[in-house]
């Protein structure tokens, strides 16, 4: 998992966030309100569900409206792992829901990281090269 986290706050305007999440390199952020973990807000979020054959620029494929708040468009409840949990748990409940990344939390509910399908990959590769799975 990636312990240095990123995360948005449920009134953080979505081009704000559309910009660092880009700037940063990644796809998925955990929305917290205080320390508590409100919801999950991705670049798949911030696209525009009903986009239409305009100019394909940043503004018309995103919702980077500064009118929208990172609250209107994150998904509540987020599914999320803790770090007892075996990781096939977290194998598992990606492809169950095709999630690109799950917030981890510790045993007292407080975010501690975030695995994502990249990591889920690495993890994999990692196995391959040191022989203790082999591929068919």
């Amino acid at each position: 998992m990636t312990q240095k986290v990123l995360s948005a706050a449920p009134d953080d305007g979505v081009r704000e966030t559309f910009f660092r999440m880009r700037e940063a390199g990644i796809r998925h952020l955990p929305v917290l309100e205080g320390a508590q973990l409100v919801g999950m807000i991705s670049d798949r979020d911030l696209r525009r569900p009903d986009w239409v054959d305009e100019a394909p620029d940043l503004s018309h494929e995103y919702q980077l409206d500064d009118n929208l708040s990172v609250g209107d468009l994150m998904s509540h409840n987020p599914v999320t792992v803790h770090t007892y949990d075996e990781l096939a748990k977290a194998c598992a409940l990606i492809d169950e829901h095709g999630f690109g990344a799950l917030p981890v939390l510790d045993k007292g509910n407080h975010l501690v990281g975030i695995i994502s399908k990249a990591d889920l990959v690495r993890a994999f590769a990692k196995l391959l090269n040191d022989g203790h799975v082999h591929a068919p």
